[in-house]
């Protein structure tokens, strides 16, 4: 098994939402995990990605499920390349994007903990509305000392990058923040386009719902480390993240630390898989030597395609040799195996086609070829890289 060196996904967070983004998505067959969604939390989110416009998508409820949703597409369409993460994270919500992604949630699990999430922060922000901006220019010293000299509900939320820092709270509060922090030497100060006064005291009516959810959600090990928002570390057991994702809630966001962590665990590359390039922008002011690409839209799956090739980072345990003109299709992770209805022995299948699922993850041939045979029944609990089928490609 080669695994890609050096490769990092990541995903972005609210406020990278956009109206249409997902419509050149739905003819890809990615797009089947709309509808997955759209089961697991009972809402139309079809319509959310394709005709939902600023002022909807800019609700909290409808910014994070839709994110959350097209994040995972695109990581199912870079996943049936056969390309691999090292180690991933994600930016506020971008982190149960993160989780899904390498199997510490399932799909459906991580829309309705998602969908709770929103729901639980868009009541507190209603109860006690509130907004962010991005302070330019200024180190996180300087940001938090301007807050303090604003004297009132104003604190450092994100540290994003080395001179771009995120605060959050009342409104005036952060008109006030913003021109101390002016005065101190930031070159700007930009207002973001957010529903709430995310990752302060503001969202702490939303913390007893969130960790009721998170007390009914199950968790696995993640396939690779997750770089956490809290402490800017790797995390991988599946006993850590109900408290990690508790504190997220109303904790800044330690971007620039999880960035400089993964750069100095010797990632090169990062690869955002979602909504925007914020997230790509950042990682090239942590790393400028580092390569840092936007998968946003269908065509930019050959860069990512030829970039993993270039590297020699295809994971190729997707189908390990049995002979020259024959390969085995295995599981991407652990847990019970589904395998789809219309597969039989002897059928000819082509590249990217589902032959089950495990765990709410797609399984996906990345070769065409003649079914010889399933080497797994439903039910059977898989561990990672357990082979479910056998392919004549030749």
């Amino acid at each position: 098994m080669v695994r890609p060196p050096m490769l990092a996904f990541i995903f972005p967070g609210q406020g990278s939402q956009q109206p249409a983004m997902g419509r050149s998505w739905i003819d890809h067959p990615s797009w089947s995990l709309v509808a997955l969604a759209a089961e697991a939390s009972g809402r139309d989110v079809a319509a959310l990605l394709l005709d939902a416009d600023a002022d909807e998508l800019r609700r909290t409820e409808n910014a994070q499920l839709s994110t959350y949703v097209l994040s995972l597409v695109i990581h199912d369409a870079v996943r049936a390349l056969g390309v691999r993460a090292t180690v991933v994270a994600g930016h506020s919500l971008g982190e149960y994007s993160a989780l899904t992604s390498v199997g510490a949630l399932s799909i459906a699990e991580g829309v309705r903990l998602v969908v709770a999430r929103a729901a639980a922060m868009q009541s507190a922000a209603d109860a006690r509305p509130g907004t962010m901006a991005a302070v330019l220019g200024a180190d996180d010293d300087l940001v938090a000392e301007a807050c303090a000299r604003a004297a009132g509900d104003v604190w450092v939320a994100n540290a994003n990058a080395a001179g771009q820092v995120v605060i959050s709270g009342d409104a005036d509060a952060i008109a006030r923040a913003s021109a101390i922090a002016k005065e101190m030497g930031a070159r700007k100060v930009l207002l973001l386009s957010v529903g709430g006064a995310f990752h302060t005291p503001f969202m702490a009516p939303a913390a007893d719902p969130l960790r009721a959810a998170l007390a009914n959600t199950s968790f696995a090990d993640a396939e690779v480390p997750v770089v956490a928002n809290v402490d800017g570390l790797p995390h991988q057991h599946a006993d850590q993240w109900a408290n990690l994702l508790d504190a997220q809630l109303t904790a800044p966001v330690l971007w620039r630390q999880s960035m400089q962590r993964m750069v100095d665990d010797g990632i090169t590359t990062f690869v955002e898989l979602g909504p925007g390039s914020v997230l790509t922008g950042l990682a090239k002011r942590c790393s400028p030597t580092a390569t840092a690409i936007t998968a946003t839209e269908p065509d930019d799956l050959k860069a990512i395609a030829a970039l993993a090739n270039s590297r020699n980072a295809l994971d190729h345990h997707d189908g390990e040799h049995l002979f020259a003109s024959e390969r085995l299709v295995v599981s991407p992770t652990a847990g019970l195996f589904v395998p789809a209805l219309d597969l039989a022995e002897g059928q000819h299948i082509e590249q990217g086609r589902i032959v089950g699922h495990v765990a709410g993850h797609e399984i996906r041939s990345p070769f065409h070829g003649t079914v010889k045979g399933l080497l797994a029944v439903t039910g059977e609990r898989l561990t990672r890289s357990q082979p479910v089928a056998w392919l004549r490609t030749a």
